[in-house]
């Protein structure tokens, strides 16, 4: 049986919010990423604290995230929903 169903697997990536770095140890991925870094984080990121009128750029940690992605797709010479062939 040949086969007709040739799904793409993508990882897709993201990067949580800038925080401070001591807060940063807590910080969750999204519902259904992994986190791919450790502890507080890489801290090559900026946040933006807001005092008065005066608002301070200051250096924050993120942790990367990944998610494992599955997108059906059809062998070459297939198509459709149900990828049918010719």
């Amino acid at each position: 049986q040949t086969k007709k169903q040739c799904d793409q697997k993508l990882l897709i990536r993201m990067k949580t919010e800038c925080v401070p770095c001591s807060l940063n140890l807590e910080t969750q991925c999204p519902a259904g990423y992994t986190k791919i870094t450790n502890g507080t984080g890489i801290p090559d990121c900026r946040y933006y604290l807001e005092i008065k009128a005066h608002v301070l750029s200051l250096p924050g940690c993120r942790h990367h995230c990944m998610k494992k992605f599955e997108q059906p797709e059809c062998c070459q010479g297939y198509w459709g929903p149900d990828c049918m062939g010719k």
